[in-house]
């Protein structure tokens, strides 16, 4: 008994740092100047409320194409990602494949030697690719953690129902839609989420290789806001009056976070199973 009431007091201790912060966060983001001078900077509950910083930040136009560009990086760079990362994933689990063991180690030395910064800038100028938005994807299109686990995932199905489908005649795409994705779903869940909040989240790329502001995600937006503290122009009359600017990054930053918090908890429930199948067998 006084175990468990020791173990109920660390988890509500660890919920209340958990959920604090973002409680804060949101109520700043809801704040005047008035209650944010009365708090000294965060707010952990404001009792008046107000949108007047959500209003600015889309009013000026800069939030909302920042948000729809990092929508569209997410979606598009997901998509190939996880496409790339099934497809060399499945090569790398048949025994049989051709070359699969020099390129499963060329997937592993990836994970102990990263190109470094200059290489890796100096490739996507030669590519072309300054100022692009595939500048965001193509050089991170596929982790190679991400190949182990899924290849581990595909390994440990049943080799029997393979060679079974592959004796009625079953090609390897047919193996691939209609056998081995339909028993994945959990791995391939985990791995869009890790492949989605890693695209939505990217802003140091967007750093290097997008010259043109008009082109900025929204994380990068959110980071010229938090430093310089001019992202946004003051919009409507000249008696208008701005709302506080802490209270307007902490919008910007309600507003990047919450699409990720929306879309976790219909992956959540394949995150453990996915995670540790996938792990279990190298």
């Amino acid at each position: 008994m006084a175990f468990r009431s020791v173990r109920f007091l660390v988890f509500a201790v660890a919920i209340v740092l958990v959920v604090l912060p973002f409680v804060s966060v949101v109520s700043t983001s809801l704040s005047d100047q008035e209650t944010l001078n009365r708090a000294g900077g965060f707010v952990l509950w404001t009792n008046s409320p107000t949108l007047d910083s959500y209003r600015q930040v889309f009013d000026g136009g800069i939030v909302t194409r920042a948000l729809l560009v990092s929508a569209t990086v997410t979606a598009v760079g997901t998509a190939i990602s996880v496409s790339a990362t099934i497809g060399l994933a499945f090569g790398l689990s048949r025994p049989k494949s051709p070359g699969s063991k020099p390129i499963l180690m060329m997937v592993l030395f990836t994970l102990l030697f990263s190109p470094g910064l200059i290489p890796s800038y100096l490739m996507v100028k030669q590519l072309g690719l300054i100022d692009s938005y595939w500048a965001l994807i193509l050089p991170v299109a596929v982790n190679a953690f991400n190949v182990i686990v899924v290849r581990s995932f595909f390994m440990d199905l049943p080799q029997e129902l393979i060679d079974s489908a592959r004796i009625d005649g079953a090609t390897e795409w047919k193996i691939l839609t209609r056998i081995t994705l339909p028993l994945s779903r959990a791995a391939i869940a985990v791995v869009s989420l890790f492949y989605g909040v890693g695209y939505w989240n990217a802003f140091f790329n967007a750093m290097l290789y997008l010259n043109d502001a008009a082109k900025w995600p929204l994380q990068l937006v959110l980071r010229q806001y938090a430093i310089n503290g001019n992202a946004f122009d003051p919009a409507g009359s000249q008696g208008f009056v701005p709302p506080p600017q802490q209270a307007m990054q902490m919008a910007v930053l309600v507003v990047s976070i919450v699409p990720v918090i929306v879309v976790y908890p219909f992956l959540q429930k394949h995150f453990a199973k996915g995670m540790l199948t996938g792990a279990v067998k190298g």
